[in-house]
This record gives C-alpha cells, structure tokens and sequence, in this order.
C-alpha cells in the first residue's frame, strides 16, 4: 500500500514564502538601525565628552615664558557634573603636557599616545578613543588645549574619560524598542496573510462543500459564478473531468444495457433450438448446424461489443508513438485475400506509407471492419478497389465496392449500434465501432453510393483524419 504524500497547506506555504523574506529584511534593518542609533547616541555622548573638555579647558592657566612656561590647573570635580546625565556613568578627567606630565586630574587615567585626524568632526583639535579606566570601559574624548596668558604659550592635552554604562542602556532600550516595532510589523503581516488567505480561500472551501453535497451520480457542470478569474482554471478542469467521466459511464451504462438486450436473443434462441433437438423435433445434424450458426452470431456480437468497448477506452489513452496505416492496411488486406478469392472479386490497391499517431488496434479495426463490409457487399466477380494516401497532414481512406448501395432512410441510422443494413444478417456494430475510431482520430467517415446513368453502381466509404509529416 502506497503512503499519501503529505499535504502542503496554501496557509502555511503563504506564511512561510511571506514572514521568510519579510524577516530577514527586518533583521537585515534592525541590525542597520541599531547601528546607526548607536552611533547617534555616541556622537551625541561624544559632544558631551568635548564640552566637558573644553569647560576643563577654561580652567587651565600658564606661568613664565618660553621654554620655562608651566601649566597649572584646578579643575573641581563640580565642574564635571553638569555633563553627567544621571548617576549611571561616571566621568573623569586628565590634563597633562604634551609631554604626558600630570597637571590636574586622575593619574590612572592613561596618557594618550594617539594622533589628532586630519579631517576630524569638529574645528577643535579632539579625537575620540575606547579604552578602560580601573577594569571599566570607557569612551575617552581628547583636546588639545592651547593656553596663552601674558608671554606664557603652552598646550595642554585634556582627556575626560566617560563610563559606558549610559551609552549601553540607551543603546539597548533603542533595540528593545526597534524590535518590538518589528515584531509589532510581523505580527500585523501574519494576520493580514491568514485574514487575506481565509478570504481568498473561500470559494475553494464554497465549491468543495458543493462538490461533496452532490449526488454520486450527478455530473452536471459546476457553476463558476462570481469564482476569482484564478479559480476558473480549476472549475473548467473540473467540468472537462466531469463531462469526461460522464461520457465514459453513459458509454458503459449503454454497453451493459445493450449487451442484456443482444445477447439475451441469441441466447433464447439457443436455448428453444436445444429444446427442440433434445424433443426430437428435427434431425440431429440440422440441429446442431442451426445451432452453430447461433453460437457464431451470438460470438460476433459479444466480440464487437467488447471491441466497441475498447474503443471507447483507448480513446482516453495517449498513443505510444505513430503507426504507418499503409503496412497494416496491406497486412489486412493479405488477411481477407480467401475471401476476395473465394468471391472473384476485381481487387485493385492503390497506397502510399500514411503515417497516423493513433492506437495499433483502432486503425487495424477501422480498417478491418470498412474493408470486410465492402468484401461482403462486393457481388461475386465484382470490383473493388482501395486508395490510401495522406498530403498536408491530411489523409484519407477510400474503399469503393460494387454493391448495392444504401438507401437514405439507412444512411441516417447506419452509424448507430445494431443498425445492421440487412436485417437477417449482422450485429449492426461493424460501422458503429468504424465511426466510434473515427471519431476517437478527430476524422469524419462519409458513405456516397456512385451511379452511372441513373443507376447506383457501387458505395464509396471516405475516412479522412489527421495524419503526421513521414518521419526523418
């Protein structure tokens, strides 16, 4: 037993084809905006860092002249509190020479060893550096201060260190509150993904709900009325299945309704003629003649329904690959050859190789069935004659006998089962199972009695049907 191959839900595949690429953009741009509101947030702590510096900066003063110059400063840690945002962070600061001397401030605070950026942010000469201070983090900003008092000039190099802790906090509440827009945003694209999908979904659950509430045997077309344009596909593919399954089960129902009416015939005339030969009524050996002859109508018949049968099945089969009509044409006529002999039939052929992309049987029936009526028509020394040939993708199959011809009346019945042109022999299904081929072969089949000098001189049966470019 063959397990069911899971099935894929429309929801689900929607979720999946949405949220996938909708979520890796949303990373893609979290982790850009987070980027750039840390670094807004450290430019802005940045600026903090440099007005720091440059308020320790005010507080420097020089002495002496020349080389003799010193710096000096009282920097009161008061100074440093207008620049602290909250109790968070902590702020400390450094004033050495160029030298790397301390002048002021705290000395485990590491002596800048950097070098101004040509082109830095800001007309002051700063630079901006990450190092610790004590075990901790910190953000350090750096000003090189120029002091001039009377003939004093001298630089002073001004490091304010900051802790991160701020910068951090900030940094992660930006994130926080990035992400929960995002997921703020997926949560709305989920929801309008399974509210559209509901919707859409809908004439798909409408026309299923319709389709299990019918009857076993109702087949009638299903109503596509205010279907999306993208549902009619399915709905035409449904009522082409429909109308298939529906010809299929009328060709069966038909079948199964002919065959009890045929066959229950020949059957009660069986039996009556055993009945008679066993009462003694006739002579045993024109019993069993009459017999026979039964059992071989009643055997023709059930042969030509099971074919008629199979026409219609094959019809549904795509053909393996295309067929020369000419060879099977000959091979059927070489098969019938005893009773054109038998007859003194005139047989002439004319043929050329007709290539038809159809079934070995279908063509090999149609074939045999036309060409074994015409036989049977034929009168004794009689002509007949065959001509085959295909051009332009077109082909058509004459047969043209001597007989008798059809009468207008049969014409219009001729085609129909058990609508045998004589009345005492035939099963009438030879010309139905020939026209059940053609009609299989997309063809038509005509039947045109020939007369001369007001007199019919024989019947014409024409086939034409689609036939393919000779192959190579």
């Amino acid at each position: 037993m063959t397990s069911r191959p899971a099935s894929r839900s429309l929801r689900r595949h929607l979720l999946l084809g949405i949220l996938i690429p909708v979520g890796l953009f949303i990373l893609i741009d979290t982790i850009g905006l987070y980027q750039q509101a840390f670094t807004a947030v450290n430019t802005a702590y940045d600026r903090t860092l440099l007005a720091s510096a440059k308020s320790i900066g005010e507080h420097i003063k020089a002495e002496g002249t020349g080389e003799n110059t010193q710096l000096y400063a009282t920097v009161p840690y008061a100074a440093l509190e207008p620049f602290e945002a909250d109790n968070r962070s902590r702020m400390v600061y450094r004033i050495s020479s160029t030298q790397g001397q301390l002048i002021d401030g705290f000395k485990d605070l590491a002596v800048w060893q950097g070098e101004i950026p040509d082109k830095g942010p800001y007309a002051a000469l700063v630079d901006f550096y990450d190092d610790t201070y004590l075990g901790d983090a910190v953000r350090v900003a750096v000003l090189l201060q120029p002091v001039a008092m009377g003939q004093a000039r001298a630089m002073a190099v001004v490091q304010v260190a900051e802790t991160l802790e701020l910068r951090q906090a900030l940094a992660r509440q930006i994130l926080i509150d990035t992400l929960l827009r995002q997921a703020g945003l997926i949560m709305v694209v989920v929801l309008v993904v399974l509210v559209v999908v509901q919707h859409a979904t809908r004439p798909i659950r409408q026309l299923s709900d319709r389709l299990q509430a019918r009857a076993e045997n109702d087949l009638v077309p299903v109503e596509a009325n205010g279907a999306p344009l993208e549902l009619t596909p399915l709905v035409d593919a449904t009522n082409h299945l429909m109308g298939r399954l529906k010809h299929l089960l009328d060709n069966q129902k038909r079948f199964v309704r002919d065959a009890a009416h045929q066959l229950r015939t020949p059957l009660a005339v069986l039996k009556v003629q055993v009945q008679s030969a066993l009462r003694g009524d006739i002579d045993a050996r024109q019993a069993l003649l009459e017999i026979s002859d039964t059992v071989d109508r009643a055997t023709t018949l059930a042969n030509q329904m099971l074919s008629l049968a199979k026409v219609a099945q094959l019809t549904n089969q795509v053909a393996s690959s295309p067929i020369n009509g000419d060879l099977i044409l000959r091979e059927i006529a070489l098969d019938l050859s005893p009773l054109i002999v038998a007859k003194g039939i005139d047989f002439d052929m004319d043929c050329t190789p007709v290539w038809i992309n159809t079934h070995d049987w279908m063509l090999r029936e149609l074939m045999r069935n036309l060409l074994h009526n015409a036989i049977r028509y034929t009168p004794a020394n009689g002509k007949l004659s065959i001509k085959f040939h295909g051009s332009n993708q077109a082909a058509q199959l004459m047969i043209s006998d001597s007989g008798p011809g059809i009468t207008p009346e049969l014409r219009q019945r001729l085609f129909q089962p058990f609508s045998a042109g004589e009345t005492h022999s035939g099963s009438g299904l030879g010309l139905a199972i020939c026209n059940e081929i053609v009609q299989a072969l997309h063809g038509s089949i005509y039947l045109e009695n020939r007369t001369a000098f007001g007199q019919i001189t024989g019947l014409d049966v024409i086939v034409r049907m689609h036939c393919l470019p000779p192959p190579g």
